[in-house]
């Protein structure tokens, strides 16, 4: 049998995709949909981002490692084993800038340079004229349970995406546009050095073979012996490698436990480092918004920060992960067992991404041992929800709080009683239309909320209730009372109005999944038998209600309820969590010199 021919030769993000131009890329039938979340992607941009910034400083990186694509040529054509998520989100990020370039009023030198490199990225190019068929792009999908694959075809041939559509291409694509317009409009000139970066700076590693066999063994060669490793991987190596034949046996032992019991309570050792990186970040004072890669960050130059005591400051912080993901308490720990804390804890785990991880993985490691910590701890985790909520509900985006919480983090190291740039307040005047107006504003967000907030604050509202003693069932749906398709002969309704009020929070409760199935449907006075049958509290309540009909008018009342209770918990939380003058003990934050001595301090082991 003749050897397997292979060919690895790096390339930059713009000389792979251009190579589509000789043998385009294909997503077999057989891989599994595209996947990549607004996690994903908003890391892959921020990444990026992060490099076009740091390589033109004297030390910084020149290249931007973004792994390997494992593939094979059949008929022509580039068939991709490993590296599809990656291959297409780049697709839909050079579409997306290219749009934005495109649209330029004034197409400047950078534009049109820019527009001419990356329309050969995109579209084959006709061999006589040079001129780029826009319906036949570079990139194709045949996954069969994929029903995107329509989609992506026209995203990539229009530039255009429905902003309300919810299948990944469409949403990614439009986190796209909206990441690079915040930053179009923030940093003008920093936005042509990251389509530099993008293009000519980026690397990948295409391992191409000449058929699927071959292509398939080293895929499953590189993923079995770890290959491209992951950072924890890399970290485990880098720490094991450093430590005598004692300590390693030691650190395995550490290592297997740490890997298990983060496994069972759904947080991989990858999550537990990056949340550990905030907290040095915010120990060293740094609140930079551009979050570097946690591989870079743990072994940039001159500043190594793994050591065998970072597994063990990680099985410590993965304490409250047993609480938050797991629901379990831990008997050294009172505050694991407290039912107000874990319930705010449920509440926060359905923001809408994960910032809010980093400022509670903070305070819980800084001052877990304070005997008053359950009490600093709930006051704290009140003001937080209160704090995102907020920034949510008036700007939908990660943006909107990522700085707030950086100095946030930096903030718990230093009290426990840190300031909040944000909180619920509506704007004082004196003007009565002002006034009324504010409330409007404030109620209407309330009331028909961002969806992305809406289980955070249904699960809010059913903690409220006092027979609620427990959590909520993990799994849950939420119900509208006043059913989504009803009958136009029995309620004679404005449909535009009734469609509009049916989404309001106050039309809706966290049912079940059983009995939300029977509920299907149904009219009010045969949903009550539903929820009587319900162990949460809130729903049980309205199922053993006097009412026999639920209607419009009901949902308006409701709303009402709502605004008021959910208004006058906020105001009531935001007091708790103002301090008497004197029980804030604050320190000051240490300058570059103050750290610097506290270096040397600590290498002569003056201070631990």
């Amino acid at each position: 049998m003749a050897a397997a021919n292979i060919n690895v030769n790096k390339q930059t993000v713009l000389q792979l995709l251009t190579s589509g131009q000789e043998v385009s890329f294909v997503i077999p039938e057989y891989q599994r949909p595209y996947s990549w979340s607004d996690d994903e992607i908003c890391t892959l941009f921020d990444d990026i981002w992060g490099f076009s910034i740091d390589r033109t400083q004297p030390d910084g990186a020149k290249s931007y490692f973004l792994g390997c694509v494992v593939s094979y040529t059949e008929r022509g054509e580039r068939q991709i084993i490993d590296g599809q998520q990656r291959i297409t989100s780049l697709f839909l990020l050079l579409r997306a800038v290219f749009s934005m370039l495109e649209n330029e009023e004034t197409k400047s030198d950078k534009v049109t340079h820019f527009i001419g490199q990356i329309i050969p990225a995109l579209w084959k190019r006709d061999e006589m004229t040079g001129k780029e068929d826009r319906s036949q792009m570079l990139l194709r999908s045949e996954v069969v349970s994929d029903s995107g694959n329509e989609l992506l075809r026209k995203i990539l041939e229009t530039g255009e995406a429905d902003p309300n559509a919810t299948d990944n291409y469409s949403r990614n694509f439009n986190k796209f546009i909206e990441l690079y317009s915040e930053k179009s409009k923030n940093s003008p000139n920093q936005i042509f050095e990251f389509i530099l970066a993008l293009l000519n700076y980026t690397i990948l590693l295409p391992i191409d073979a000449d058929d699927q066999e071959t292509a398939l063994t080293i895929f499953n060669t590189l993923n079995n012996r770890g290959l491209p490793l992951s950072d924890a991987d890399i970290f485990k190596s880098y720490i094991y490698k450093h430590l005598d034949e004692a300590g390693k046996k030691v650190f395995i032992e550490k290592w297997k436990k740490l890997e298990t019991n983060s496994t069972k309570v759904s947080e991989s050792i990858q999550s537990l480092f990056y949340y550990h990186m905030f907290y040095i970040r915010a120990k060293e004072n740094d609140v930079k918004t551009t979050t570097p890669g946690v591989r870079k960050y743990y072994l940039e130059k001159g500043k190594n920060r793994l050591s065998v005591e970072v597994i063990d400051a990680l099985a410590e912080s993965l304490h409250l992960w047993e609480v938050v993901n797991g629901r379990d308490s831990i008997e050294s720990e009172s505050w694991s067992q407290n039912m107000d804390i874990r319930k705010i804890l449920d509440c926060l785990s359905s923001y809408s991404n994960e910032y809010w991880k980093y400022p509670v993985s903070i305070f819980y490691m800084q001052y877990k041992d304070r005997e008053d910590f359950e009490e600093l701890f709930l006051k704290f985790l009140r003001k937080l929800y209160v704090m995102l909520l907020t920034r949510f509900l008036e700007q939908p985006t990660i943006s909107a709080v990522k700085g707030d919480i950086l100095k946030l983090n930096a903030q718990i190291i230093n009290t426990y009683h840190p300031d909040f740039t944000a909180g619920f307040t509506e704007k004082k005047t004196d003007d009565e239309y002002e006034l009324q107006a504010e409330k409007t504003r404030t109620d209407n967000l309330l009331i028909k909320p961002n969806r992305k907030v809406e289980r955070m604050l249904l699960k809010l509202l059913a903690y409220q209730e006092e027979k609620q003693e427990d959590l909520l069932p993990v799994y849950w749906e939420i119900e509208h009372i006043f059913p989504q398709t009803w009958d136009t002969r029995y309620y004679n309704l404005d449909v535009e109005e009734a469609n509009d009020k049916l989404e309001h929070l106050g039309n809706k409760l966290p049912l079940e999944k059983k009995q939300n199935g029977s509920a299907s449907n149904n009219y009010f006075d045969k949903k009550k038998k539903c929820y009587i049958e319900s162990k949460i509290a809130i729903c049980n309540k309205l199922g053993n209600s006097s009412l026999n009909e639920w209607n419009l008018d009901n949902i308006v009342h409701n709303d009402e309820r709502i605004c008021a209770l959910l208004k006058d918990l906020f105001k009531q939380w935001i007091a708790d969590y103002e301090p008497a003058e004197s029980t804030a003990v604050k320190v000051p934050i240490p300058t570059e010199e103050d750290l610097a001595m506290m270096k040397i301090l600590r290498e002569k082991g003056l201070i631990p």
